[in-house]
């Protein structure tokens, strides 16, 4: 169902239903993605970083629905797409970016794009239908075609965007394939408010008002923020900047419990709109 219809439906449901409708749509939502997070398929390592990444409270802050056309940005080791796949495989469909996995075997780019492709591919009843987008920033970066799309989801990703050089264009592009009315949802780590971004994105974190600027210069409206990722334990200032923290501990073993005390960054949680529907 598109999302304009979607929201028709749920205007007459509002007036022909009775007031617990509502609720009970979303409950039923609720209920088929902590399916989707519940599932056994999913790896222990992944299921044991649900506490810190809260999955559930994220995405139905973005709004996600069962029957929506989403698309994946920079999905990195599938962590987020592992339960994507599952919850929006009966009705909806999820497509992901990647880079080429079989390009210059030198370039770190391959050895990840390489890695998620066989990912994908060891498990086709998990990700058979998972479509994938092949990019290769900042000459190719189309992600389909324009109004796709009813919901743009990056977790984790703006800071290396900076860094490429080729934040604005990513903006520009998720704007244009999704339709109007669209969600664009963000998690980001957190730099201190002020910090220059070219220089924070360099150890991983971007302040908040980078990322809304650079929403709001594609054309996005800024709907919602969510303090679910926030965590103010994390001081921001670590040796090897977000990566010494759990999960990549780059430092190994020194300090570690330190680190492990303190926990995942803390991050932005964001929700955009583009401009246009009926919702």
């Amino acid at each position: 169902m598109r999302l304009a219809v979607r929201c028709s439906v749920l205007a007459l449901a509002l007036v022909a239903a009775p007031a617990s409708a509502p609720a009970e749509v979303a409950s039923a939502t609720a209920d088929e993605l902590q399916r989707a997070i519940d599932s056994p398929e999913r790896s222990p390592e992944d299921r044991a970083r649900d506490a810190h990444r809260h999955p559930r409270e994220t995405l139905l802050f973005f709004g996600i629905e069962p029957d929506m056309q989403v698309l994946e940005l920079w999905p990195g080791g599938g962590w987020y797409t592992a339960i994507l796949a599952g919850f929006l495989a009966p009705e909806g469909k999820l497509a992901v970016t990647n880079f080429d996995p079989d390009g210059p075997p030198d370039e770190p780019t391959t050895r990840f794009a390489r890695q998620f492709a066989d990912k994908l591919a060891a498990d086709p009843d998990r990700f058979g239908a998972v479509e994938v987008v092949e990019i290769g920033p900042p000459d190719e970066l189309v992600f389909g075609a324009p109004d796709r799309y009813d919901m743009v989801l990056t977790f984790r990703n703006n800071h290396g965007w900076i860094n490429g050089g080729y934040h604005d264009a990513v903006y520009a592009e998720a704007f244009r394939v999704l339709k109007p009315g669209g969600v664009l949802g963000v998690v980001q780590h957190r730099a201190v408010e002020g910090a220059d971004p070219v220089a924070s994105a360099k150890t991983g974190y971007v302040p908040e008002a980078a990322v809304i600027a650079a929403a709001e210069r594609a054309g996005f409206q800024l709907a919602g923020r969510s303090e679910v990722n926030a965590n103010p334990k994390d001081t921001k200032d670590h040796p090897k900047g977000v990566w010494t923290l759990p999960p990549t501990y780059r430092l190994g073993d020194p300090d570690r419990a330190k680190y492990e005390a303190i926990g995942e960054s803390d991050r932005m949680t964001l929700r955009f709109v583009k401009p246009g529907g009926q919702s």
